[in-house]
C-alpha cells in the first residue's frame, strides 16, 4: 500500500464525500427550495457554505485519524488487513495530521461564524473536535455512550446547515417569521425529520458495528453493548430501533402521499423501508463478524438512500 492510498484510507474518503454530499443536498435541495421572498441578503453567500462543508470534512477526517490511532491494537485483532497507522502512516504523523485537520476545521468554522454572525457554528464544531477526541480515548469503550455520541455528531452534520441558514430552534414562532426569506416553520420540521433519521440510523449502525467487532473489543476490556448485555439483548435493541424508524417513516410517507408526493413516497418505501425490513430479517440470522459487516454496509446504503431523498424537494 503506497502512502497516498494509505492516507485516503486513513481519512475514510468515501465517508467524507458522504458528509459533503449530505450538507450540499440539504442546503441546495431543502433550504433554498423553501425560499419565498427571494431576498438573497438573508442567505449567506455560497462561498461561506463551501467553507462550512470543508470545515465539516476536516473535522471528520481528524476524528477518523485519532480513532484509528487509539484503536490500533483492537483493529489489529478485528481487521488487520485495514490497519494503516504504524504500518504505512507512522503514529507520530497520524497525531500531526489529526492536529492539523482539527485546527483547519476550527479556523474555517470561525471564518464562517464571523462572516455570517452565526457563532453556534464554531462553538458546535469545536465541541465536535473535543467529543471526537474523548470518544476515541474513553467513550468508545463504554456502554452505549460512544454510540450516542457518534449518532449525535452525525445529526450535527445536518443541524449545522440549519443554523448556517440563519435559523434557531425557536425562531419559527411569533414576529421573527418575517425576517426569513423561506418557510422557516417547514424548514424546522424537515430539519427535525432528517436529523432524527440520521441519528437513529447511525445509532443502529454503530451498535451493529459493535457486534461485528465484539471479539477484538472483548480482548481489550471494552464495555460495548454486546459484551455487557450479550448478543441477544443487543439484537433486540437494534430491532426495536429499526421498527421505530420504519413506523415513523411510514407515517411520514402517508402524510406525503396525501399531499400528492406519491413518487417520493414510493421511493422511500422501496429504497428505505423495505431494505430496513430486510436488515431486520437478517439481523437475527447473523452470527459471524462477516454477517454483521454485511448488515453495516446495508445500513450505510439505506442512509445514502435517505439523504438522496432530499432531491425530491428540488424536483417536485
Amino acid at each position: 500500500m503506497n502512502l497516498i492510498t494509505a492516507f485516503f484510507k486513513l481519512i475514510r474518503w468515501p465517508n467524507l464525500f458522504f458528509i459533503a454530499l449530505t450538507q450540499w443536498l440539504f442546503y441546495h435541495c431543502i433550504v433554498l427550495s423553501l425560499e419565498m421572498n427571494h431576498l438573497e441578503t438573508f442567505i449567506p453567500f455560497h462561498f461561506h457554505f463551501l467553507l462550512l462543508m470543508m470545515a465539516s470534512v476536516f473535522i471528520a477526517a481528524a476524528g477518523y485519524i485519532i480513532n484509528d490511532y487509539f484503536d490500533l491494537q483492537i483493529d489489529i485483532v478485528n481487521k488487520p488487513e485495514k490497519v494503516v497507522v504504524d504500518k504505512t502512516v507512522k503514529r507520530r504523523w497520524a497525531i500531526i495530521l489529526h492536529i492539523l485537520f482539527s485546527i483547519a476545521g476550527i479556523i474555517l468554522s470561525g471564518m464562517v461564524s464571523y462572516y455570517t454572525k452565526k457563532w453556534v457554528i464554531v462553538l458546535g464544531n469545536v465541541g465536535s473536535v473535543l467529543l471526537l477526541w474523548v470518544y476515541s480515548t474513553r467513550f468508545k469503550k463504554k456502554l452505549l455512550i460512544g454510540n450516542i455520541v457518534i449518532a449525535a455528531l452525525t445529526g450535527w452534520v445536518i443541524l449545522v446547515v440549519y443554523f448556517y441558514a440563519g435559523a434557531t430552534l425557536i425562531n419559527y414562532k411569533g414576529w421573527t417569521m418575517h425576517l426569513y426569506p423561506y418557510d422557516i416553520k417547514r424548514l424546522f420540521k424537515l430539519t427535525v425529520l432528517y436529523v432524527g433519521f440520521a441519528f437513529v440510523l447511525s445509532l443502529i449502525r454503530e451498535v451493529v458495528k459493535d457486534l461485528e467487532d465484539m471479539y477484538g473489543d472483548a480482548q481489550f476490556n471494552c464495555q460495548t453493548m454486546p459484551i455487557v448485555l450479550g448478543v441477544p439483548a443487543t439484537k433486540v435493541f437494534v430491532a426495536v430501533w429499526i421498527v421505530v424508524c420504519v413506523l415513523s417513516l411510514l407515517v411520514v410517507q402517508l402524510y406525503a402521499w396525501q399531499l400528492g408526493w406519491w413518487i417520493s413516497s414510493l421511493y422511500a418505501i422501496f429504497f428505505i423501508v423495505v431494505p430496513l425490513l430486510w436488515v431486520l430479517k437478517n439481523l437475527f440470522q447473523a452470527s459471524a463478524a462477516k454477517d454483521y459487516h454485511r448488515l453495516s454496509i446495508q445500513l450505510k446504503v439505506v442512509m445514502l438512500a435517505g439523504i438522496l431523498s432530499m432531491l425530491f424537494f428540488k424536483i417536485l
